[in-house]
């Protein structure tokens, strides 16, 4: 038996509906849409300051900074709305980028800001294996001084006192860790 000459060999050849298609779907175009308005919705929830340093157009600047001033429920929807058209008209990644990029600077300072959190209360319960270690790590730490800070600390705690020497304590472990970190400048 011979194969049908009059049928395509190749189901794809066909110019019926399920072959290749080059657009997306009208789903995936919605998505993609409200994929877009979500992050303009981020955009709006930026302080003035975060979204100064974005690689923002100033069009779509100028919406975000409106829909920030905007308190009305519908007002806001429509603003977030044509936030989303204009974030349609250009290429998103380079925002997603410097967001992620953002949000991991604050997960990176909130885990050090944990790390200190543990090292003062280590050193004020008497773990002499972190002083050691931390004076270790930042030669040009006083000595001195920090031993001082803990004494002050431990007996704050004994006398139930407000955390003001505590605060000190973790202030400057902040500070002697943001010095060794820093490149020294010549």
């Amino acid at each position: 038996m011979q194969p049908d000459q009059d049928a395509p060999a190749d189901p794809d050849d066909q110019d019926t509906p399920g072959g290749d298609f080059t657009e997306p779907s009208k789903s995936a175009r919605k998505r993609e849409a409200t994929a877009l308005q979500a992050l303009g919705e981020r955009l709006v929830d930026l302080s003035p300051a975060r979204l100064a340093q974005l690689p923002l157009p100033p069009e779509l600047l100028d919406a975000v900074r409106q829909a920030q001033g905007i308190a009305a429920r519908g007002g806001r929807k429509r603003q977030l709305q044509y936030i989303g058209k204009l974030m349609r008209r250009i290429d998103p990644e380079p925002i997603r980028a410097a967001l992620a990029e953002g949000e991991a600077h604050a997960l990176a300072a909130k885990t050090r800001h944990r790390q200190l959190e543990r090292l003062c209360e280590a050193l004020l319960t008497g773990d002499g294996a972190s002083l050691e270690e931390f004076l270790q790590r930042h030669s040009g730490a006083d000595a001195q001084h920090l031993r001082q800070l803990i004494r002050n600390g431990r007996r704050e705690q004994a006398e139930n006192s407000p955390p003001h020497a505590r605060r000190a304590l973790f202030r400057y472990l902040r500070e002697v860790e943001a010095a060794f970190d820093s490149p020294a400048e010549s």
